[in-house]
């Protein structure tokens, strides 16, 4: 099985990126660290991830503008192939471009059961506030502070006569549990074919007159009425003997098809039986699927077998 390429960005001691390390060893994990990397060159969390082989960088903020250096980040992250990025302690807030290119691809955990405490300080506001317990959140990370959806959350009680530190050492414990398995089971629902379907058929219903329909087995979508509809996709999940979950779509004839899986051979196949009549596979089994790309071969696909009449509208809205 394909592994997440995963990056951590850190300030720190590296504790919270140790659990995320030894974690992706464990069998069966779907995710493995690619890359450490800090904007502080003396961080902890660097040697304790050159002592384990993961690859590290650094680069100080210090002199820089926030762009300037998000920009020097930014490269290494590309560099190292990373699919996704896990913030463990990165103890610099991040501008809207910087996120934007990681959308849906960023996580972060935070010291409180968000929406309540967002920012610093998190465990003496809980105290204060006289809550039973504090905890700690895995979300997606967005543009606005401590905001995104929540992948997961632990409750941790608060004890009488407790401190700041003394609870944010037992939510410390709490997070080395959620954060590795919220990671996993993030970056793992790609590999999941219900999940691989779900997605493609929301790409294939925005297109118009379109509806969806098992043939053989495969789940698929047509074009053009109950009578008269076209298909112009499949999810093949295993079929045939294939070692694949992948998206069936049509080309413009077999040359096409031959000069894809040429090009690209770990991203296109032939399919059994389909590939005669010039359809292509592309797998979607993977870390990382482009789904902007994924779109754009439905809607391709899409325009090959619908009714004149409704190519003709895409035509002229594709004019202006």
């Amino acid at each position: 099985m394909a592994k997440a390429k995963v990056a951590v960005m850190l300030s720190g001691t590296g504790t919270t990126m140790t659990s995320l390390l030894y974690a992706s060893r464990l069998p069966g994990c779907p995710y493995e660290i690619v890359l450490v990397a800090s904007n502080r060159p003396e961080a902890r969390g660097l040697t304790i991830a050159a002592a384990e082989g993961v690859p590290t960088f650094a680069h100080s903020h210090k002199g820089m503008s926030r762009e300037a250096h998000e920009a020097i980040m930014q490269e290494a992250l590309l560099r190292s192939g990373a699919d996704y990025v896990a913030l463990c302690g990165y103890m610099r807030i991040l501008t809207p471009g910087f996120v934007a290119q990681w959308a849906g691809r960023m996580l972060n955990t935070h010291p409180s059961l968000l929406p309540n405490y967002r920012g610093l300080d998190t465990h003496q506001r809980a105290i204060d506030a006289g809550d039973s317990h504090g905890g700690c959140t895995v979300h997606l990370v967005t543009s606005e502070l401590d905001d995104g959806p929540v992948l997961g959350q632990i409750p941790v009680s608060i004890l009488p006569g407790d401190t700041a530190d003394s609870l944010a050492q037992r939510v410390l414990y709490a997070e080395y549990q959620l954060y590795p398995r919220m990671l996993a089971d993030y970056v793992g629902r790609e590999m999941d074919a219900d999940w691989i379907i779900a997605r493609v058929g929301e790409l294939a219903l925005a297109l118009p007159e379109t509806d969806a329909r098992t043939s053989h087995g495969a789940p698929g979508w047509r074009v053009g009425g109950e009578k008269s509809g076209k298909f112009f996709a499949y999810v093949s999940v295993n079929h045939h003997g294939e070692d694949a979950i992948a998206l069936l779509v049509k080309t413009s004839g077999p040359d096409e098809m031959n000069a894809l899986i040429d090009a690209e051979p770990d991203l296109y196949y032939r399919p059994a039986y389909y590939g005669a009549s010039g359809w292509v596979a592309l797998r979607l089994d993977r870390p990382g699927v482009d789904w902007d790309h994924v779109g754009e071969w439905l809607a391709k696909s899409w325009r090959a077998v619908a009714p004149r009449r409704l190519t003709r509208m895409m035509d002229i809205a594709d004019a202006f």
